[in-house]
């Protein structure tokens, strides 16, 4: 038992340890958002967020967030995915396509499924056209989370330079938050929304794509990519 014990230890390595760390924290901080903001209806954090963003919004900076808040839509985030799973077909990159059209299936059924869960009403007084759909978590903050955090993945398995990869993965993270932020500031989603749909994309971008590459055979994906 002993030495069964030390042979599966032996095994755990660091990106294993960091993978369930951050599972872990991701979890835990999406399960107290969940019991705070919908089961107590504790909405002090969220009344805050709206007022200082009401304080600093300018018509300019309104028009400017509706802008950035088209690109976590389905209208942008579905073709996205289905041009970018034809780019890796034709480039014989099978098994990344697949590992992705995977990750943004299971990915929006999670979403959905969690919002009708939750049931959690939209934020009165919306600046456009309401929303009828429910509102934890942030479809636009878990989405474009996980739509950016695959565009890094396949940055960083590519050939550009590493000062490169570190420049666009910052800047497209950065975008998918900046994404979030439109949706508060346009009162479509509370701040807890928001957090909870990035918290929820980290748990579900780092461990699908993790667990893709440690569960996919090294035969099965020469074949595919053959």
């Amino acid at each position: 038992m002993k030495k069964l014990a030390k042979t599966v230890i032996g095994k755990i390595t660091l990106d294993v340890l960091l993978v369930s760390f951050l599972f872990i924290v991701a979890f835990v901080v999406f399960g107290y958002l969940a019991h705070e903001v919908v089961g107590e209806q504790d909405n002090v954090f969220d009344e805050k967020v709206f007022s200082f963003f009401q304080n600093y919004s300018s018509p300019a900076f309104i028009a400017t967030m509706k802008m950035i808040t088209f690109f976590g839509t389905m209208t942008f985030i579905l073709p996205a995915y289905i041009l970018l799973i034809v780019f890796l077909f034709i480039k014989r990159r099978r098994t990344d396509a697949i590992n992705i059209a995977i990750v943004g299936i299971t990915s929006t059924a999670l979403m959905f499924g969690l919002k009708e869960f939750y049931h959690r009403h939209r934020p009165e007084l919306p600046l456009f056209k309401a929303a009828t759909n429910f509102s934890f978590p942030s479809g636009h903050s878990l989405c474009s989370f996980i739509f950016c955090s695959v565009i890094v993945y396949l940055l960083w398995r590519g050939n550009i330079q590493k000062k490169w990869k570190w420049f666009l993965s910052v800047l497209l993270i950065l975008f998918s938050i900046l994404i979030g932020i439109s949706r508060i500031v346009l009162r479509y989603h509370f701040a807890s929304d928001v957090f909870a749909g990035f918290y929820l994309g980290v748990v579900w971008a780092f461990l699908a794509l993790w667990l893709e590459r440690k569960l996919t055979p090294r035969i099965v994906e020469q074949k595919l990519d053959a």
